[in-house]
């Protein structure tokens, strides 16, 4: 039996760590229960693994959705595409930083300022056409623009940010 005053001090910690408006799980994501497509690290403020936020496609499509109907300079014709919007995603996962550094599977490396991720600017799409990309097809993930919608986005420096088959992203600066 402890003494009272140490009983008291004792609950009196466990109701100040209960009403603390800072808890861990305040931070934290879901963790992914599917294969790993994208892990964010850097300047995030929410992680689900580690110091890092790992999505599978479930998770993903989980997320508010938008589509883009966009021609592209890769592919034949006009495509639906449908992601999650590059802004909502940055939201979701607390970014603090100004420049994202994108990373594809064959370890191709672009910059993307936070700045481009604007409520019509890009998505990271995981679909084409309804359809999930394969690694053939440029995904699973690809960052689009909606280049149809004006010349702002039909510069190289647009095409340049414009990754495919992403797989990391590093919050910088």
């Amino acid at each position: 039996m402890f003494p009272p005053r140490i009983f008291r001090l004792a609950v009196c910690a466990l109701v100040a760590l209960t009403l603390s408006p800072v808890t861990a799980s305040a931070d934290m994501l879901e963790a992914p229960t599917g294969e790993v497509i994208l892990t964010v690290s850097g300047e995030i403020g929410a992680s689900n693994i580690g110091d890092t936020a790992q999505f599978d496609l479930a998770m993903l499509q989980a997320m508010p959705a938008m589509e883009i109907t966009t021609e592209t300079i890769w592919t034949p014709s006009t495509h639906v595409f449908t992601g999650v919007p590059l802004r909502d995603f940055l939201d979701q996962i607390g970014v603090e930083g100004s420049m994202l550094e994108a990373q594809a599977i064959n370890d191709y490396t672009v910059e993307i300022p936070v700045s481009d991720a604007t409520p019509q600017g890009p998505i990271i799409a995981y679909s084409m056409d309804g359809a999930p990309m394969s690694r053939r097809d440029k995904g699973p993930l690809w960052i689009i623009y909606p280049y149809s919608s004006g010349p702002e986005y039909q510069t190289e420096l647009i095409y340049t940010r414009s990754i495919w088959q992403l797989d990391r992203l590093t919050v910088v600066e």
